[in-house]
């Protein structure tokens, strides 16, 4: 019987080398692919800039590609590379809706400022570093989706995602001039000052649930099979800090496949989200869930117990996947967690969930309380 699992890395360009040359590139795609790999995120939008050529940034900003990737495509090196060892290629685009890290703004709102997010003072929307566009400016989704259909109009990807910045904006945001008028002309009167009030919160959230509907619908005309990836950060703490509500996507079947940050730095923390979640019956239709486990970041890297507890635990729930942040956790010390992997886990070849697989599922557990209604009802209920 085929194994059907879904094992995920992500690809970035910060603190990794993959990305430096098209020999890299095909190391890594041939060392994942014998680790057991079978789909990778590789990053196409980070730091404001993209990893191919793009007509989109050319025409709208006159930066056609990062500058240190000039002369080359390295999308399409993954894809091609990829593609030749069997994984699966969904392209990432991490900066989502971000302008720029500590940069004021950077490139984008120096030439487009009035696509700056505002907060209820005016002042650009600043969290945690991250300077953002406005998101719910139509201009602004417009450009953003161009690129979504930019890549998947041009490459032999098999889907796109999106994470804790796409869709998004920090709740702080939404008090600029256009977002303002069109709260009045709704509802008679000014946005409350109090940026987490609750219907405030759900009607700038709903604007960002809208544009996912708009780029689910059109990634599918262009074709039916690609799936669309999100990782969102944990709901409800999402919802009321970046306006993302999952459980709204979910409901209204504008993702395919979910990989909630599941960010924890030990096995009791991770253990009690995925705790809840099978409490709402939710891993019956596993095929559709891959958390993100966090591997390496900065100092921390993941011990091996930790990671073979959660993959075990993962499996003993019912649910057929995870992704890691991030690939170069694989690496260090001579390759160690991948060993481990290779070793154990990911001993026997998986196949990466098609989007039959995953209707099949979606059929085949039918009750009440199980498919979609289920991932509705943890994502309702969970807990940051």
């Amino acid at each position: 019987m085929t194994i059907i699992e879904t094992r995920g890395v992500w690809l970035t360009t910060t603190g990794s080398k993959v990305f430096k040359s098209r020999e890299r590139i095909a190391e890594a795609m041939h060392f994942l692919a014998q680790t057991g790999f079978n789909v990778v995120f590789p990053v196409v939008w980070t730091k404001a800039l993209t990893l191919y050529p793009s007509k989109v940034m050319q025409q709208t900003f006159g930066v056609e590609i990062d500058p240190l990737f000039v002369g080359r495509d390295p999308l399409a090196e993954a894809i091609a590379e990829a593609h030749q060892v069997g994984l699966k290629v969904i392209p990432w685009f991490e900066y989502g809706f971000a302008s720029s890290y500590n940069l004021n703004g950077g490139m984008l709102l120096e030439k487009k400022p009035e696509w700056a997010a505002r907060d209820r003072d005016g002042n650009l929307v600043n969290k945690n570093g991250f300077e953002w566009l406005n998101s719910l400016d139509p201009q602004v989704q417009n450009f953003m989706l161009n690129l979504v259909l930019e890549v998947v109009k041009n490459y032999d990807v098999d889907g796109i995602q999106g994470d804790d910045r796409l869709p998004a904006l920090p709740s702080e945001g939404g008090y600029d001039q256009l977002t303002v008028k069109r709260y009045q002309q709704q509802f008679r009167k000014n946005p409350p000052r109090n940026s987490q009030d609750k219907q405030w919160l759900q009607w700038r959230a709903n604007i960002l649930t809208d544009f996912l509907a708009r780029l689910y619908q059109q990634v599918k005309a262009v074709n039916p099979n690609l799936l669309v990836s999100m990782a969102p950060n944990i709901h409800d703490w999402a919802l009321k800090e970046y306006l993302q509500d999952s459980p709204k996507w979910l409901e209204q079947k504008i993702v395919d496949t979910i990989h909630p940050q599941i960010y924890r730095r030990d096995f009791l923390s991770y253990k009690s989200i995925i705790d809840q979640l099978v409490k709402k019956q939710f891993a019956v239709m596993s095929p559709r869930l891959a958390p993100g486990i966090l591997m390496k970041l900065g100092n921390y890297s993941i011990s091996p117990e930790y990671l073979m507890q959660a993959i075990e635990y993962n499996r003993d729930r019912g649910i057929s996947g995870e992704v890691f942040f991030f690939y170069e956790g694989l690496r260090d010390n001579n390759n160690a967690l991948a060993k481990v992997l290779q070793n154990n886990a990911y001993t026997k070849t998986a196949s990466f969930p098609s989007l039959s697989d995953l209707s099949n599922v979606a059929v085949s557990n039918s009750k009440p309380s199980s498919n979609w209604l289920g991932l509705l009802k943890f994502w309702r209920n969970i807990s940051y």
